[in-house]
């Protein structure tokens, strides 16, 4: 797969700027935050979970929550994983 000439880093990436350049967005969106951030707000679409209560609300394991896009999160049922969201 060919990269993008562009990075798509939303924040301050310790991968270096030519490598950002030259990776495919799915490779530099897999990356965690906190060397790669590609979320809308940086840090905050992974590495961390998104249930209520620090992931106490949830039946997902806490590295799993931590480890899953934001958008996986708050697809889940909130039965199963509470998000507060509708």
């Amino acid at each position: 797969m060919a990269g993008t000439d562009r990075s798509h880093a939303t924040g301050d990436s310790k991968v270096p700027g030519k490598v950002q350049e030259k990776a495919p967005k799915g490779l530099e969106e897999s990356l965690p935050d906190s060397i790669h951030p590609t979320g809308k707000n940086p840090g905050e679409s992974t590495n961390k979970t998104h249930a209520k209560g620090d992931g106490e609300e949830s039946i997902l394991p806490k590295k799993v929550q931590e480890k899953v896009p934001e958008s996986i999160e708050r697809a889940v049922p909130n039965a199963l994983h509470n998000t507060g969201d509708k």
